[in-house]
Formats: C-alpha cells, sequence, structure tokens
C-alpha cells in the first residue's frame, strides 16, 4: 500500500493569508485544494511537501459570476462538476462544461477544481509510476535522476500536458489572476504555460491562481473533442480545442485550434487557424487545416497507445471538431477512442 509521506497542513481563512503562508514556508510548502492529482504524486513520492496549505475553503475563489456584456468570471477553486452544470457556463461558453464533464469520473469531478485541472503536472510513462519502480530502472530527470528515458540523448524532460481545460482556456483567449504577498498580475491564459516537462508553468510556486477570466462570447463557436482508452477517467492523450467566428454567408473570419497532451504544453495552431480564415468551412479547407495541425504536432513514445496512432488522431480529431463547428458532420461523442 502507497501511504503519504508526513506533512503538515495549514488551512489559511482568506487569500491574503494563504499567499503569506507559501511565501513563509518556501520551496518547502505546495498549495493544494481538490488534491487529486498531487495526492496520488505525492504517494508516489513525485512531490514531497513539508507544508501543504490549503485552499478549498477559501470564498475568493469559489464561484462563477459574469454577464454576455463583460463575459465571465470563474474562481480556481470552483470543483469541476459545480462547471459543467452552471447555467451561465451553458448559456455563453458550453465548451468549458463539455471539457469538464469529460474529465475523469463523477466522484473526482465533485472533489477536482478548475485550478487544480489547469496546473496538473505533466505526465510521462516513466515518471507517473510508484517510487520503486522507477527506482528499479535509475528514476527519470523529471524527479530524482538525470535522465529522460524517452530521449535519453536529449537535456530535455518531455512529460506532456494533460489538462482538459487548458486548451480550451487558451482557445477562448482567457486571462487568468496569479496573486501572492508580494502583490498581483493577470496574464494572458497561454502565459501559464511552458514548453518544459520539468517547469511547466510560467506560475511562480509562492504564486495562487485566483480566477479565470473568459472574454465576451461575441459570436464564438467553439468545442472540444478528447482522444483517451477509455470512455471515462483516463488523462487525455489528445485534445482539440477549436474556436471559429463566422459571418453572414458562412466565412470564417477568426479562428483559433489548440491541441493538448501532444508536447509539454498546449501547442496553438497557429498554420492551421490561417488556414481558415477567410474562407467557408468545407470540407477541403478544413482538411487542409487539419494536415497543418498534424504536421505541427510531434507526440513521443511517452503516454499511452502507440506515437504513430496518436500522431494519425491529430488529424482526424482536428477534422471532426472543425467539422462540428461548421455543421457539417455529428460523429461519434468526443470522449474516446
Amino acid at each position: 500500500m502507497m501511504r503519504l509521506p508526513a506533512f503538515i497542513y495549514l488551512a489559511p481563512r482568506a487569500l491574503d493569508e494563504a499567499a503569506r503562508m507559501l511565501a513563509d514556508h518556501g520551496p518547502s510548502a505546495m498549495a493544494v485544494a481538490g488534491g487529486t492529482d498531487l495526492y496520488p504524486n505525492m504517494k508516489r513520492r513525485q512531490f514531497e511537501p513539508k507544508v501543504l496549505v490549503g485552499l478549498r475553503g477559501l470564498r475568493e475563489l469559489q464561484g462563477v459570476r459574469g454577464n454576455e456584456r463583460d463575459g465571465l468570471t470563474i474562481g480556481a477553486g470552483t470543483v469541476l462538476g459545480h462547471l459543467t452544470a452552471h447555467p451561465l457556463v451553458a448559456a455563453w461558453y458550453p465548451v468549458l462544461g463539455r471539457a469538464a464533464e469529460l474529465i475523469s469520473n463523477p466522484q473526482i469531478r465533485h472533489m477536482g477544481t478548475v485550478g487544480g485541472n489547469l496546473l496538473v503536472d505533466t505526465r510521462c510513462n516513466y515518471y507517473n509510476m510508484p517510487y520503486s519502480w522507477r527506482k528499479s530502472i535509475s528514476f527519470c530527470m523529471k524527479k530524482d535522476g538525470d535522465v529522460c528515458w524517452v530521449a535519453p540523448g536529449g537535456s530535455k524532460c518531455w512529460a506532456i500536458s494533460s489538462s482538459d481545460l487548458a486548451p480550451v482556456v487558451i482557445a477562448l483567449d482567457a486571462k487568468v489572476r496569479l496573486r501572492s504577498a508580494a502583490g498581483e498580475r493577470v496574464i494572458a491564459a497561454a502565459e501559464l504555460y511552458r514548453d518544459d516537462g520539468i517547469a511547466y508553468l510560467g506560475k511562480r510556486p509562492d504564486e495562487i491562481l485566483v480566477d479565470i477570466q473568459v472574454p465576451p462570447a461575441n459570436g464564438w463557436r467553439a468545442t472540444y473533442w478528447k482522444l483517451r482508452r477509455r470512455g471515462s477517467i483516463d488523462f487525455p492523450i489528445l485534445g482539440v480545442a477549436a474556436a471559429v467566428r463566422l459571418d453572414g454567408d458562412g466565412t470564417c473570419t477568426h479562428a483559433r485550434l489548440v491541441l493538448g497532451a501532444v508536447a509539454s504544453r498546449p501547442l496553438d495552431a497557429r498554420d492551421a487557424e490561417q488556414a481558415l480564415i477567410g474562407k467557408r468551412l468545407t470540407p477541403e479547407v478544413i482538411e487542409e487545416a487539419a494536415y497543418s495541425a498534424f504536421r505541427l504536432a510531434k507526440p513521443l513514445d511517452n503516454t499511452d497507445l502507440t506515437l504513430y496512432y496518436r500522431k494519425q488522431m491529430i488529424r482526424i480529431y482536428v477534422t471532426r471538431a472543425l467539422k462540428e463547428l461548421a455543421g457539417l458532420a455529428a460523429e461519434e461523442p468526443p470522449s474516446h477512442m
């Protein structure tokens, strides 16, 4: 049986107090809300904090608010299950509820938080294993070792981003608000991620993700398609977030396409977006965009299923997502292979 290591749990009553606790304890402290990813990682000794600062009871991190003119503000501590059922989300950005509903299972969605999924640790077949297994192969550079077993000749960790919500909030041009004892800042959601399997966040360890600020919908259509082995529980091995804005005759005036789970950060498929803009979303145009996304992504052998299959599915899932937005097809549900 895997057990949690010893730690001190602190329960701040306000956001500023939580920020001070993180600053006071420095690198030995981590923040925790739902803990659905952190606690299993602690049991596997991938994280070994001496202090956990609990964020679950903080009112400043809770709830969804907004209006059609100003957009939505989603508290980072809002549990995923609330996001799937919230009327404001359903009215203006149902893609957020759709992506949240595809995360894991009902039990996790009623414990895990929006912020937790956005900040979820990168994953890899050689890293997400019990301590004894990792020790037997001499660890990897992401934790306790100095070799990436995916690409042993290199100096980079290739663990992949496995957030379902991250590609969606990037595609929606959302911003995030971060708070620390030193102050507050707001950055684009895309700036929250780095192309590094170890230092995968653009957030300092002492900063707390407060909320996600989603701009007004203003005619955007958006969808999210997820590939995984099973119809529930599993992390994505491909996520496709697509958003378009069409004019009166169906011509695409704006487009966003973001790929998840194929790199250490969500990939913004700029060439694919440009292939759509100024054109009607015909099958031929969609195929061109899908091929651009296919060329961009270079998955490695570090997660479920073969990299060759996952590479081919990029083209297929981008095509399906764009066809859905164009109203050209309604294929099988976008939850699993």
